[in-house]
């Protein structure tokens, strides 16, 4: 642009200049000569040269705060941030009703709002609400989280104006089964809904179905969490034929009637996540009857078996991935592993997690599922070396490994020196048995291969991914575990206090052990899909 090179005993002033004052020449007006015939002008705004786009642009890539104080600085520039800011995030407490109707002035733009609320608070009511709806009239997505002042009538006068909404989810709030209905009847592009904990269902709540001109919906994924009467969801889920993707996770009840009439129609799920549910092998009968399903997450569903898991390799033959918790019941196995094996050929992530699979299914798996990239073994006994070496020798599209609580020794680790031949990441979580020579030494052998180990944590292995009740039963969790109350009774406090601490440890590991691979795979598969899509 001009500028004229510095010296580094004249930097301190003159870059400052350069830095706030574009270097225009100019003629008229307070300006100062900066030498080698460089002239600017004092108290000009140069941005006034740059469209509104541009100046939005680049607030894009301010933090929060930064563009809080951006807003601050001139009329222009808090109109701007005002005009391009489509994400709003607001403590939704009743006190801040009266500053709604200003707020919104300025941000008038807004596509995306969450309204959040703590426990000890009073919410906003459905008057705030029904402002909002009016003032945003672009909204897309809306979160609602311990808004417990809103009710029936207040969701459906929101519905009422904002027709453009696709996305909503809501968590802890007080209004029903006539609110959900509202926002279905009213929002005909909504797309997905997600639902957690909401007390006005209860067990006379009403049916939440389509409307009956409803065959047109676009809604396309539901996920409802911690409900006590999730079943009034039933016409909804049945009679959705464009829906995708539904999670059910952590509601009471007996679900399996509500599979069952999934698997009834022509059904276009593609996902599925089952966790810590009343489902048997009824409602996986169910869910092979949905050809179409690629993803499906069984986990911790105790009365699930090796015939139910059966059924869904036999009929869901375009299943790539999938998530099995046994919870440790032993109930799925070899056998069901087998089904897999031999049908789902088209597998690209597989994760167990407390399931005891043996050399015979994972060396199955391994020779048939070709396309196989991402494996998860944790806290199962009967994996050690020779399953890993097993996979080693056969998996030759595996990219991503992960190890946890498994019995797997440093032969196991070396023999993934010389096999995979496509690992890129692999990851060993409490593995007593393997040393961080081993793990040096493939370093060394394999320098593109990312390595992670954490065997500096013993006690950590008390719990891999199982409730206190259950690992006692495993010796070698009740080795570790012992270590742990002896440590507790060296203070004085006796065995109780011993084992109150042994418990806390293993509740808290046990939360870290279910969010490691989740969260792991989550990573791993988005940025495949990054990678995809770039290329």
């Amino acid at each position: 642009m001009g500028q004229a090179p510095s010296s580094t005993a004249e930097s301190n002033g003159r870059e400052i200049d350069l830095r706030l004052w574009s270097p225009v020449i100019v003629t008229g007006g307070e300006s100062m000569d900066l030498g080698n015939g460089v002239t600017v002008v004092r108290d000009r705004d140069f941005t006034g040269d740059l469209p509104d786009e541009c100046l939005a642009h680049v607030f894009q890539f301010l933090g929060a705060g930064d563009r809080k104080r951006c807003s601050l600085v001139c009329k222009r520039w808090l109109f701007v941030d005002g005009q391009n800011r489509h994400r709003l995030s607001l403590d939704a407490k009743d006190e801040i009703f009266s500053f709604l109707t200003s707020m919104f002035n300025r941000f008038d733009s807004v596509t995306k709002l969450a309204l959040r609320c703590d426990r000890k608070s009073v919410s906003l009511s459905d008057e705030a609400l029904a402002m909002i709806s009016v003032r945003c009239l672009n909204l897309t997505r809306v979160k609602l989280r311990g808004c417990r002042e809103i009710t029936d009538l207040g969701m459906e006068n929101f519905a009422r104006n904002c027709k453009n909404l696709k996305k909503l989810s809501v968590g802890s709030c007080n209004f029903g089964a006539k609110g959900v209905n509202a926002m279905l009847e009213h929002c005909k592009l909504l797309e997905e809904l997600s639902v957690k904990r909401l007390r006005g269902i209860h067990e006379a709540a009403e049916l939440i179905q389509l409307p009956a001109e409803g065959s047109a919906s676009s809604l396309r994924s539901i996920c409802l969490k911690e409900l006590v009467n999730g079943q009034v969801f039933e016409p909804l889920v049945a009679s959705t034929r464009t829906l995708k993707t539904l999670k059910i996770i952590r509601c009471l009840g007996d679900w399996d009637k509500v599979l069952q009439m999934i698997g009834n129609g022509k059904s276009s799920l593609s996902e599925i996540h089952l966790e810590r549910l009343q489902v048997s092998d009824i409602g996986l009968s169910a869910i092979s009857k949905c050809s179409n399903v690629e993803t499906l997450h069984i986990v911790k569903t105790p009365e699930c078996s090796n015939y139910g898991l059966t059924n869904v390799a036999e009929r869901c033959k375009l299943l790539r991935k999938l998530h099995i918790d046994g919870w440790r019941t032993n109930r799925i196995g070899d056998e069901g592993l087998m089904a897999v094996a031999r049908h789902c050929l088209n597998l690209q992530e597989l994760v167990l997690i407390g399931v005891n699979a043996t050399h015979m299914s994972l060396a199955a798996i391994a020779s048939n599922c070709e396309k196989l990239e991402r494996l998860a073994l944790c806290g199962s006994g009967t994996i050690g070396d020779t399953e890993i070496a097993c996979i080693a020798k056969k998996c030759g599209a595996l990219r991503k490994f992960c190890i946890k609580g498994c019995p797997v020794s440093d032969r196991g680790i070396e023999a993934l020196a010389v096999g995979c031949p496509n690992l890129v990441k692999l990851k060993v979580k409490k593995c007593r048995v393997v040393t961080v020579e081993i793990v040096d030494w493939l370093r060394e052998q394999r320098k593109t291969l990312v390595v992670s180990i954490d065997s500096d944590e013993p006690e950590a292995v008390a719990v891999v991914d199982g409730e206190v009740e259950t690992v006692v039963e495993e010796p070698r969790v009740a080795q570790a575990g012992g270590a742990v109350a002896e440590n507790g009774s060296g203070n004085g406090g006796g065995n109780n206090g011993g084992s109150r601490l042994a418990t806390i440890r293993s509740r808290l590991g046990f939360l870290a052990g279910r969010n490691l691979v989740t969260c792991t795979f989550k990573r791993w598969s988005h940025n495949d899909n990054n990678a995809s899509s770039s290329t």
